[in-house]
């Protein structure tokens, strides 16, 4: 009796440019759909920015603007950027999660681009903090606040905050390629996340009265001039230095940690 002997599949061999965007995309498309399996995904991404929308603006509001109509130019920016940051968050967790479940062991096994499910990753993340800025902002306008601009600033403060996130995002990939728990990734962005968005003007009109070495921190912080392009954009006020100061910090962050990520990523792909 004789076996076939099955020479094994080459998957290092590079794929062609239009095959890996396929690949991309349909791996996009495989981390939106498992939403329907996991409806509470969808709800942190609703549910935890409308809380913090309600409990800010009817909290704070009233003391620290004399009304929640006038609170609201200042904490609707301040809530998307931060809520940006923390959905960031989230392209970690579902990384080291697919690693820990050994999905991407799955993913290896296939005749796809190695880059795909990193990439698609990334872009189901984005199509999700779009839809958690049009919550904020829908949220926001039921309860007073109103667009002062256009529509062209609206659809550009979309797009300045989310190059911001994806920029910002590589440092929970490269946390989710170090750590060996989900939990952990979600640690990092506790310790991170809240101190750099308290650390800033996104829930204050200026740093007025701050303690001057604060203060400095504070006015210099990406997360001050994100928040504030944002504001310009949203309500009107400076608009181009602040984001181009932001996209500066979200591109040196990059620089950073997205070749440490990609190299965490071929040695655990």
């Amino acid at each position: 009796m004789t076996t076939a002997a099955f020479a094994p599949q080459d998957l290092s061999k590079r794929v062609a440019p239009a095959t890996a965007l396929r690949n991309t995309v349909t791996l996009a498309w495989r981390n939106l759909v498992q939403i329907k399996h996991n409806p509470m995904e969808l709800l942190d991404l609703s549910i935890q920015p409308i809380m913090f929308v309600l409990l800010f603006a009817y909290v704070f509001g009233p003391a620290m603007e004399g009304s929640v109509e006038a609170y609201l130019p200042i904490v609707i920016p301040g809530i998307i950027a931060q809520n940006a940051l923390f959905a960031g968050m989230s392209t970690g967790f579902g990384l080291n999660t697919d690693i820990t479940k050994g999905v991407f062991d799955r993913f290896r096994s296939l005749p796809i681009a190695r880059s795909a499910p990193l990439a698609g990753r990334i872009i189901a993340d984005t199509v999700k903090q779009a839809w958690s800025m049009t919550v904020l902002l829908l949220v926001g306008i039921a309860i007073g606040f109103r667009v002062e601009t256009n529509v062209l600033a609206l659809l550009t403060a979309f797009a300045l905050l989310l190059a911001f996130a994806i920029l910002f995002s590589w440092t929970s990939v490269y946390i989710a390629m170090k750590v060996n728990e989900p939990e952990k990734v979600q640690i990092f962005g506790f310790v991170v996340i809240f101190p750099l968005s308290f650390l800033s003007t996104a829930f204050i009109k200026s740093t007025h009265g701050i303690p001057g070495p604060v203060a400095y921190i504070m006015d210099n912080s990406p997360v001050t001039h994100l928040v504030e392009a944002l504001r310009g954009l949203l309500v009107g006020g400076p608009v181009l230095e602040h984001a181009w100061i932001s996209l500066a910090w979200g591109m040196g962050i990059s620089l950073v940690f997205a070749p440490l990520s990609l190299r965490a990523f071929k040695q655990r792909a």
